[in-house]
């Protein structure tokens, strides 16, 4: 049974429907990425899957329906969103950013331990623990919004748009880190512009078009196929 079932997902922004329909499947312990071009429909998959976004269709998670169930709830699952543009508590500092992505738990000593794991996998994070979130380049803001999330211990990991902005050296780094998190077991929704690296660190893929899922199969097969090449790989 896939720990994410999605079928028929239907999203509306007024009369502009903006998720036509769409079909999506992430085993546990899958690392499975979205792409498609700006505007395709990519972000407003993943809000409608965690509920920011009301929604036809169906989202079940871990074999149970996520129909109604609030935000709140549903990250209380085990379901975490990084959302594009990072939504990092720019007036909390980094140590209390990352206490925020634990709000759920009570098990007061394990977050202490996984704060300290977070800073081992992010040294600049460690260097800035009191300083304010607003002030750290975007590649930092990107650390620390993965790192929130860790913190929660989440069963499902959604990522939106990771390199966003970021200059190829932090994009290096934080995809190095969602692999590594993917070989610790975590399972992975990945929707990313940047088709290459999706394709490269994935092992299946969706691509959208439209609101529409284009093409769909193991990321070896997406990467090589002329279609996928020709639009999303600059080739």
């Amino acid at each position: 049974m896939s720990l994410l079932h999605v079928e028929g997902l239907k999203i509306h922004y007024g009369g502009i429907q903006a998720v036509r329909g769409i079909d999506i499947e992430v085993d546990e312990g899958e690392l499975v990425c979205l792409i498609g071009a700006n505007g395709a429909g990519k972000s407003s998959t993943l809000k409608g899957i965690v509920g920011l976004l009301p929604h036809g269709g169906q989202v079940h998670y871990a074999g149970a329906s996520l129909k109604g169930r609030p935000t709140h709830a549903i990250a209380a699952a085990g379901m975490a969103l990084v959302p594009e543009g990072r939504g990092i508590f720019a007036r909390l500092t980094v140590a209390e950013n990352l206490a925020m992505g634990a709000y759920l738990r009570r098990d007061a000593a394990a977050v202490r331990a996984d704060g300290e794991r977070i800073y081992q996998t992010f040294p600049r994070l460690a260097e800035r623990r009191g300083q304010l979130a607003g002030l750290l380049s975007g590649g930092e803001q990107q650390m620390l919004a993965i790192g929130r999330a860790l913190m929660g211990r989440p069963r499902l990991l959604l990522l939106d748009e990771p390199s966003m902005g970021l200059a190829p050296l932090m994009v290096q780094k934080i995809y190095e880190t969602i692999q590594a998190v993917a070989r610790e077991g975590m399972t992975i929704l990945l929707v990313e512009q940047n088709a290459h690296l999706a394709l490269q660190v994935s092992s299946r893929g969706y691509v959208m078009e439209s609101g529409a899922i284009a093409l769909a199969g193991p990321s070896a097969e997406l990467a090589a196929d002329p279609q996928v090449r020709a639009a999303y790989l600059g080739e």
